[in-house]
């Protein structure tokens, strides 16, 4: 077996995923991949449109996604304990 890593790039998604959490990977131009996660707000004429965390809407054309699926909601914000005494 050769040490270079090989997975399986699938997208299980479809428009009706529109209002989940998703997970997308793109290939840019130069080649390289990149990853955009947040929900998917719609999914029309050949573009995805995913909102960040951050509140940024990112159009992906469906023709770069090399994969994407569904994910879990992100967890709530974990509360800090107040410091002993």
């Amino acid at each position: 077996m050769s040490g270079r890593f090989a997975a399986r790039l699938v997208v299980s998604i479809t428009a009706a995923d529109v209002g989940q959490r998703v997970s997308l990977r793109r290939r840019l131009p130069t080649g390289e991949y990149s990853d955009v996660v947040g929900v998917l707000e719609s999914w029309s004429r050949g573009t995805l449109q995913v909102r960040r965390r951050t509140g940024e809407l990112v159009e992906v054309p469906e023709g770069i996604v090399v994969a994407g699926k569904v994910v879990p909601p992100m967890p709530p914000p974990r509360r800090r304990r107040p410091p002993e005494a």
